[in-house]
C-alpha cells in the first residue's frame, strides 16, 4: 500500500488561530501606548497643577484649601467639555463596565481629554475604564474596515485584552477577566480557543508597557513569616470587612447617583461632585487623592506610620470619594482606588492586632473590596496575589475567597443600569 510522505495539513482551528496573531500584535502594542500617552501626559499636567502652580502662587500644593479649589475647578472644566465635545464624552460612566460593546469613534477624542483631566486633578479613580473603552472604539472602528467579515467580538477581545494586559503588566489579568466573560457567553471552540488571540494582544500590550514604563504592583511588603491557624482566622475577619466596605459603596451608589442626577446638568453635577472630593481630601489627607497606585506605595512603606483610626478613615474616605468620583461623572475605573481602599483597611487590621503579619492584611484587605466592587473573582484574587508576590499568600487567599464570595454573590453590581436601576 502506498504511504503519502507529505505532512498532514494543519487542522482548520489551528490555522484560523494563526491568522489571529499578527492583528492580536498590532491590537495589544497600540492599546498599550494609547494608554502609555493618556498617562504621560496625565502625569505631566498633574505636576503642573499640583506643583508649578501652587508654587507659583506661594500656596502649599496640598494644603486643604489648594486640594478644595483644585479640584472643584476640575469639576468644572471637565462639565464643560463633557458638555462640548462630541457625543458628551460617552453614556453615563455610572452605567458602564470594564468591557462594554464598542463606543462611536468620535466618543473617543473627547474621552480621553476628559480621562486625563481626571487623572491629572487628584479625582479618585483609575484609567482602566475609559481607557478600555477607547482602545475598543478604535480597535472596532479599524477592523471593521480591514477586515470587514470578523465579527465584532474579536476586536473587542482584543483591545479589551491588549489594555488590561498593559494597564496589569501581565497577559494573565486579561486571561483570567475575560475567562470568566467568556465562561457566560455562549460560543463555539475550546475556551483555550477563544482565549488565544486575546492572550497574544494582552501579551503584546503587557511587553509594551514593561518595555516602556517598567510598570509594578509589588509593594514590597514584609515577608510574610509563613502559615498559621491563626492567620486563617484573620485571613477570613479581613476579607470580610473588606466585602462589607465595598458592599456599603455598592449600595449607596445608586443612591449618590440619583441624587447628582436630580442637578440635571452635566457642569453643575461634576462642579458639585469635584467640590465634595475636595472637601473629602481636605479630611482624608492627599494620599486619599489620585487613582492610588502611588499612593499606595507610600502607605505600605510606612505600616507603623499611621494609627489604626487614620488608616481606618483613609479606607472610609477614599470608598466614599470612589462613590462620588463615579456617579458624578468624571470618567474612570474604580479597581485602583479600591485597592488603596483594601490595603488602608488591612494596614487597619495590622495596626489593631500587631500579630497579623502585614502582608496578610494588606493583601485580604484588598482581597474583599474588590470582590465586592469587581465581583471578578479570579481579578480579585490575582489582584491581591500580586502585591505581596508570596507564594506562601495563596493558599490562605484562595480560602478567604470563599466567605467573601459568599458575601458578595447576587448582591447588586457597581453599575447601574440607564435608568439609575443597580444591575445584578
Amino acid at each position: 500500500m502506498a504511504t503519502d510522505s507529505a505532512a498532514p495539513a494543519a487542522p482548520a482551528p489551528a490555522r484560523r488561530l494563526l491568522l489571529l496573531i499578527v492583528p492580536a500584535l498590532a491590537v495589544g502594542v497600540a492599546s498599550a501606548l494609547i494608554l502609555l500617552g493618556v498617562s504621560l501626559l496625565a502625569e505631566a499636567f498633574q505636576d503642573v497643577l499640583w506643583e508649578t502652580l501652587p508654587d507659583a502662587l506661594s500656596i502649599g500644593g496640598y494644603s486643604s484649601l489648594w486640594m478644595i479649589v483644585m479640584l472643584t475647578a476640575i469639576g468644572l472644566v471637565t462639565g464643560l467639555v463633557v458638555r462640548a465635545v462630541p457625543g458628551r464624552a460617552g453614556p453615563d460612566p455610572a452605567t458602564m463596565g470594564l468591557v462594554d460593546p464598542p463606543l462611536p469613534p468620535l466618543v473617543v477624542p473627547g474621552l480621553l481629554v476628559v480621562t486625563v483631566l481626571a487623572l491629572a486633578g487628584g479625582v479618585s479613580l483609575g484609567p482602566e475604564n475609559p481607557i478600555t473603552a477607547a482602545n475598543i472604539a478604535l480597535a472596532f472602528w479599524a477592523g471593521r474596515r480591514l477586515v470587514p467579515d470578523a465579527p465584532a467580538e474579536l476586536w473587542l477581545g482584543l483591545a479589551a485584552a491588549g489594555t488590561i494586559g498593559a494597564l496589569f503588566g501581565t497577559p494573565v489579568a486579561a486571561a483570567l477577566i475575560l475567562s470568566e466573560t467568556l465562561a457566560s457567553t455562549p460560543g463555539a471552540g475550546a475556551l483555550w480557543d477563544r482565549l488565544f488571540g486575546p492572550l497574544a494582544a494582552g501579551a503584546a500590550g503587557s511587553l509594551t508597557m514593561t518595555l516602556a514604563a517598567h510598570p509594578s504592583f509589588d509593594l514590597s511588603l514584609p515577608d510574610y513569616p509563613g502559615p498559621h491557624w491563626g492567620d486563617l482566622l484573620s485571613a477570613v475577619v479581613i476579607t470580610s470587612a473588606g466585602a462589607l466596605l465595598g458592599l456599603a459603596a455598592v449600595y449607596v451608589f445608586p443612591l449618590v447617583h440619583r441624587g447628582f442626577r436630580a442637578l440635571r446638568h452635566p457642569v453643575v453635577a461634576m462642579t458639585a461632585g469635584g467640590l465634595f472630593l475636595g472637601l473629602l481630601g481636605a479630611l482624608g489627607g492627599h494620599l486619599t487623592l489620585f487613582k492610588g497606585l502611588d499612593e499606595v506605595k507610600t502607605l505600605a512603606a510606612d505600616p507603623d506610620g499611621w494609627s489604626a483610626g487614620e488608616f481606618a478613615g483613609m479606607a472610609v474616605v477614599k470608598t466614599a470619594a470612589l462613590v462620588i468620583a463615579a456617579t458624578c461623572g468624571f470618567r474612570g475605573g474604580r479597581i485602583f482606588p479600591a485597592v488603596f481602599s483594601g490595603v488602608a483597611l488591612g494596614l487597619c487590621a495590622h495596626a489593631l492586632v500587631d500579630a497579623v503579619p502585614v502582608s496578610l492584611a494588606v493583601t485580604c484587605g484588598v482581597l474583599g473590596i474588590l470582590l465586592a466592587i469587581t465581583r471578578q473573582g479570579w481579578l480579585s484574587l490575582f489582584t491581591a496575589a500580586v502585591l505581596a508576590s508570596d507564594m506562601d499568600l495563596i493558599p490562605l487567599l484562595c480560602v478567604a475567597t470563599l466567605p467573601g464570595w459568599l458575601l458578595v454573590t447576587g448582591r447588586p453590581l457597581m453599575q447601574l443600569r440607564e435608568d439609575g436601576t443597580p444591575m445584578r
